[in-house]
């Protein structure tokens, strides 16, 4: 046996290539594997999966009622950033005794009528099984005639980004490690964390601009590497273009923290998109028409270069971690 030191680990995207890409080479709708949705174009029909493990995708489940409405609308994301409003989800839970107690089932289920409400969708099924182990896995369908693929970016494309990043990560350090910081703020960073904003007004409105998309679940600079991982392009990025609240723009001035090591950790579930120059001005007419923040934060360039991350100061930077990966 190796060392523990020598041990290699396996990524996820490796393992999908090496075992299961080949199992879909005859359905075109599994799109490779290499997208974030299933895609059956003659029935219109769209779906995405996503699991969640406790202490993995949430920090804990003191708060039964924000944990499953940040569970859901993350699923619902990966319909959302290819231009899809979901319209139904089936949801799958393995708990015990201690965790889906009558109180927390209740809270549960109060949670999902209101985002049943707020984003017109209906849960149509699901299972529940025993486990000490705590998971959820949902199930988001959609219907659409088409859908804004991944790796189809152009080169000289502008890199776009909607709302802010990096609130959801200091949300979570907060409740990592018990922060203290004014009431007030407390509670904006937990609840970005456990309510990510979704625009799903944008939904249709994505077909008339963006080339490519993904939503920033993983972290920004490890999603822009999925967005172009199968095509001969490169990025270039400034961080002084990547948008932050005001909130967290005071936080990292006052307690000298790095922007980087908070934008790019992920679960800010905002769209990542591509599109061409000649489209800036109907993208700044949209988004300002449906009031939702857009930010231009950098261009897709030749992949003869290497990706490009460029500081406040105009200096190359490399970032050893890109954002979140299961390793196994």
């Amino acid at each position: 046996m190796l060392p523990k030191r020598y041990v290699l680990l396996m990524h996820e995207f490796d393992i999908i290539k090496k075992y299961f890409s080949k199992l879909s080479l005859n359905n075109k709708n599994s799109l490779n594997l290499n997208d974030d949705v299933f895609f059956d174009k003659s029935k219109k029909l769209v779906i995405s999966v996503d699991t969640y493990i406790d202490k993995s995708h949430f920090f804990n489940f003191k708060n039964p009622d924000l944990v499953i409405k940040k569970i859901l609308r993350s699923s619902i994301s990966d319909l959302i950033c290819k231009g899809v409003k979901p319209k139904y989800y089936f949801i799958s839970g393995s708990g015990n005794k201690k965790t889906f107690t009558k109180s927390n089932l209740k809270k549960i289920s109060r949670s999902l009528k209101q985002e049943q409400k707020k984003f017109g969708i209906h849960i149509s099924g699901g299972d529940t099984v025993f486990s000490n182990k705590l998971s959820f896995t949902v199930v988001s369908v959609g219907f659409s005639s088409n859908i804004i693929f991944r790796n189809k970016a152009k080169f000289n494309d502008d890199i776009y980004v909607t709302g802010n990043l990096g609130d959801s990560c200091m949300g979570l350090r907060i409740l990592k490690k018990g922060l203290s910081l004014k009431k007030d703020l407390n509670k904006y960073f937990v609840m970005k964390y456990y309510l990510p904003e979704l625009h799903i007004n944008l939904t249709k409105k994505l077909f008339n601009f963006a080339n490519t998309s993904i939503d920033i679940s993983d972290g920004l600079f490890a999603d822009l590497d999925k967005l172009i991982n199968k095509q001969k392009l490169s990025y270039k990025v400034n961080i002084s273009n990547i948008p932050i609240s005001k909130n967290l723009k005071k936080m990292i001035i006052s307690k000298k923290l790095k922007k980087i090591n908070f934008v790019s950790k992920g679960d800010d579930y905002q769209i990542l998109f591509t599109a061409v120059k000649k489209k800036s001005r109907i993208i700044k007419r949209t988004f300002k028409s449906l009031g939702i923040k857009i930010s231009k934060i950098g261009n897709i360039s030749s992949g003869a270069l290497k990706s490009q991350i460029i500081d406040e100061k105009g200096n190359k930077i490399a970032i050893k971690n890109k954002g979140h990966f299961h390793n196994f």
